[in-house]
């Protein structure tokens, strides 16, 4: 008896490692992303509410940045990005993808439990069939442009009618020109070739990976705009978001202050003393039509922040 337990046990290891190659469990999923408590998908993906993800696309680069920093997260902007529109930002919840140089023996166990699962075609597609309305394919290419152009514009019009968003891709593309007329789609890559993937394993979907310098998890939030993309841990997003609204409505009453000469950049760019915090409260008393969140919200997060 004790055998038969035992052999049963292995094989229930293996199984969870082999599927592991290119999805974790939901265990797995929740080890990645211990501090979420909100919504998940059925694999464990955290899911961040469309509203909190409509207020983020209002802020800066900067502004996000700058919050996860005083959290203790160095490691989420990455720039130097080829963009097909540089004035279309996006935002939207990670789906993670990692590809690796390929190795034929690693690369058929994947393809071999891809075709168990019912996974169609080759296996860059397969996590295009699983991006829902505000996904973001973020993959990891490791650079590779030449040979590693992950989708062209055929790819490109099914990964925007499910998630009406964009890509950011540590490596290439092709197809610029298809690309280009997707309305609405965004595409933030290492370059552009025509030439086509070869050579390239999908390693893994949903997993940690890495961004240039950055270190990305499944379920975060990208912020993609001109100066490059932040990635925010999905239990961060709203306290990003309402403390960005907060710099922003600061630096907007600053900045009128400042046109105006009521006060000087002396006075402004430093700790507010009490005059100045009272002309900003009555400030948005006077302008409500400015604030972007609740005032419930605002009055709540001014209570606890040191000025």
């Amino acid at each position: 008896m004790k055998k038969i337990i035992l052999v049963i046990v292995i094989l229930v290891g293996i199984t969870s490692f082999v599927q592991s190659q290119i999805e974790p469990t939901i265990e797995q999923m929740k080890f990645y992303t211990p501090e979420w408590q909100g919504e998940r998908d059925a694999g464990g993906r955290p899911i961040v509410p469309a509203e909190l993800l409509e207020r983020l696309l209002n802020l800066s680069i900067e502004e996000a940045w700058g919050v996860l920093r005083s959290e203790g997260y160095h490691n989420q902007f990455e720039g130097g990005w080829v963009m097909i529109h540089p004035e279309k930002p996006f935002v939207g919840r990670v789906l993670t993808v990692q590809y690796m140089p390929n190795r034929p023996d690693i690369n058929n166990q994947i393809k071999q439990v891809g075709e168990k699962e019912g996974r169609i075609g080759a296996s860059n597609s397969w996590p295009i069939d699983m991006l829902k309305e505000g996904d973001v394919y973020v993959a990891d290419g490791f650079g590779k442009v030449i040979d590693g152009t992950l989708i062209g514009d055929n790819l490109g019009n099914s990964i925007y009618s499910k998630s009406k968003t964009g890509v950011v891709f540590d490596g290439g593309a092709r197809d610029l020109e298809g690309l280009s007329k997707i309305e609405g789609f965004n595409a933030f890559t290492r370059g552009f070739d025509p030439s086509f993937i070869t050579e390239m394993m999908m390693a893994g979907i949903n997993v940690p990976i890495r961004i240039g310098r950055a270190t990305v998890s499944p379920g975060d939030v990208v912020l993609a705009k001109r100066e490059g993309v932040v990635f925010i841990p999905a239990h961060l997003v709203e306290k990003v978001v309402i403390t960005g609204e907060f710099i922003a409505l600061r630096d907007k009453f600053g900045h009128e202050m400042l046109r105006k000469g009521v006060y000087t950049p002396g006075q402004i760019d430093t700790r507010w003393t009490e005059e100045i915090k009272n002309a900003f409260l009555k400030w948005l008393d006077e302008n409500p039509g400015e604030i972007p969140m609740s005032r419930e919200e605002l009055d709540e997060y001014m209570k606890n922040r040191t000025w």
